[in-house]
């Protein structure tokens, strides 16, 4: 593992990531600390820990509107995914007896 120091909103953060991910990690570091200031820019919200599940929140609208490629799934959104997969679940859950009843 590789120890990687970076600074977001002004604060030191130690990381650990494997030689082959140090890019990828600092790719999404530059994300969050540009989404983190914006936020911070626009006035309207204070507080280095609101701020960062603000960012957060806007990451993770931003993975589950990503868009499946071409294939079976092509244009399905990551969100729509989940949903599909879950309201899946739900039902085998209702169809299948539960593991406290004993069958005969």
């Amino acid at each position: 593992m590789e120890r990687v120091d970076v600074s977001i909103l002004g604060r030191e953060y130690s990381l650990a990531c494997a030689p082959e991910q140090k890019a990828s990690l600092m790719e999404a570091v530059q994300h969050v600390s540009q989404l983190a200031g914006r936020i911070q820019g626009s006035g309207k919200i204070s507080g280095n820990e609101r701020i960062a599940v603000m960012a957060a929140i806007q990451i993770a609208g931003e993975l589950l509107s990503v868009r499946a490629p071409d294939g079976p799934l092509g244009g399905l959104a990551v969100g729509e995914f989940k949903r599909r997969i879950d309201a899946m679940n739900e039902k085998l859950d209702e169809a299948l007896p539960s593991s406290g009843q004993a069958s005969r």
